[in-house]
């Protein structure tokens, strides 16, 4: 009985969890700016997705939600539990909590082996950093030779859009200098290629090693 109870509190907390994300995705697209319909074109952009899959900086799970709907299995790492508790709420509601392996770290220190994945993918993480080539230089450590990185971040209209939100919350919107186009510099004289695929809010670059 103790076991079902503490059961349905905890599908209790996802329902209004999820309730939560549905409300905030509503609050976005008052605003014009359509949260689910952007983690897809990152996905799609993200195309072929394969080997071993970690996503740093999980926040509320958006990304991590679609990643597990289109059925990849994966690590996903934040630096805040509370942040990383909502996605894994939301998972939990989908039914979808057994394809994610939630890990609390820090990006600039990962705890991960050399070149031990295949796809390094984070969303919307570049702007709230404040070391950033020190959290790149991981990224190219962990990646495996054979795989890529894949960062996405808000264009210009994207922040706007964001910064609108935060003013409707009373909040304000903090961010780094240093964007995309520094880190493709950066990736270009470590050796990568690098691809870029925009949309109206979104930018995404896509680095990888010239023998893929």
């Amino acid at each position: 009985m103790r076991n079902e109870n503490g059961e349905r509190i905890i599908l209790e907390k996802a329902a209004e969890n999820y309730k939560m994300y549905l409300e905030r995705t509503e609050l976005y697209k008052k605003f014009g700016y359509d949260i689910e319909a952007e983690r897809k074109f990152l996905l799609d952009k993200s195309e072929p997705l394969y080997g071993d899959i970690l996503e740093v900086g999980t926040g509320k799970g958006y990304l991590a939600v679609i990643l597990a709907k289109e059925g990849h299995s994966f690590i996903s790492l934040d630096i805040s539990e509370e942040e990383q508790k909502f996605a894994q709420l939301h998972l939990k509601h989908l039914g979808l909590e057994g394809r994610v392996d939630f890990k609390i770290g820090n990006a600039e220190n990962l705890s991960f082996a050399d070149k031990s994945f295949d796809i390094v993918i984070s969303a919307h993480l570049i702007h709230h950093l404040n070391d950033l080539f020190k959290v790149i230089d991981e990224f190219i450590r962990v990646v495996s030779y054979e795989g890529k990185i894949i960062l996405s971040d808000f264009s210009k209209e994207g922040l706007t859009i964001v910064d609108k939100v935060h003013q409707s919350e009373g909040r304000r919107h903090q961010t780094s200098p240093v964007g995309l186009k520094d880190i493709e510099k950066y990736l270009l004289k470590k050796g990568f290629i690098v691809e870029n695929c925009n949309n109206k809010f979104q930018e995404v670059l896509i680095a990888y090693h010239q023998f893929m």
